[in-house]
């Protein structure tokens, strides 16, 4: 069982930047891709960043040159640098951990999410 805690979400004023980060409560050995997805009031859930285990990214159209997604192997952790925010990147960001267990089987694992809000 793999559990996810995200923390640095927080109010921000247009522009400026935060920095989130998930912590896995173990060492994720098998192959994996670990993202970020975002959820606004009214919306469905939607799948913001990925990296693979090798460290492939890949991003929606409306967050790219502004979100990064990285991951820190040895410290099981991952991040989202979130710069020039804007009001519509308001959501729950959750981390999500997509793990293949045995060959084509995958399982996925949440966190519980943070708030974050861009308004001035």
């Amino acid at each position: 069982q793999v559990q996810l805690v995200e923390s640095g979400g927080g109010l921000v004023q247009p522009g400026e930047s935060l920095r989130l980060s998930c912590a896995a409560s173990v060492r994720i050995t098998r192959p994996n891709v670990m993202c970020w997805y975002r959820q606004a009031p009214g919306n469905g859930r939607e799948l913001v960043a990925g990296i693979t285990s090798a460290g492939r990214t890949d991003y929606i159209d409306s967050v790219k040159g502004r979100l990064t997604i990285s991951r820190d192997n040895a410290k099981n952790t991952l991040y989202l640098q979130m710069d020039n925010l804007k009001p519509e990147d308001s959501a729950v960001y959750f981390c999500n951990a997509q793990i293949e267990m045995e060959q084509g089987q995958w399982t996925y694992y949440w966190g519980q999410g943070t708030q974050v809000t861009v308004s001035s």
